[in-house]
């Protein structure tokens, strides 16, 4: 479900402000997202398996870190994902400022 939202500024120095806090915002996604990539690039290293197929394939116990290490790596996946995802939506908006 989409959701419209309206915004009523009142000049062109407050759009901007709006243009630049979305700049930034995506800026330290972009950051974000690199340093999640590489994390999870440290894992594949280690395991000789991509994240995919870490996260169809195996389980903790197939890991010599057991929990905490399937629980780090899933939940950097996660994250990625979730990342990616708002930057995603931060693009969508810019495109339609």
């Amino acid at each position: 479900m989409a959701i419209s939202l309206t915004l009523e500024l009142a000049d062109n120095r407050t759009t901007s402000a709006v243009v630049q806090a979305l700049s930034l915002y995506r800026s330290q996604l972009q950051t974000s997202i690199r340093r999640s990539r590489r994390k999870l690039a440290q894992f594949e290293k280690v395991y000789g398996v991509s994240t995919d197929t870490f996260l169809n394939d195996m389980a903790a116990e197939d890991l010599p870190g057991g929990d905490l290490e399937y629980i780090e790596w899933a939940g950097e996946a996660r994250l990625l994902e979730g990342l990616e995802g708002e930057i995603e939506e931060i693009e969508r908006v810019q495109r339609q400022l």
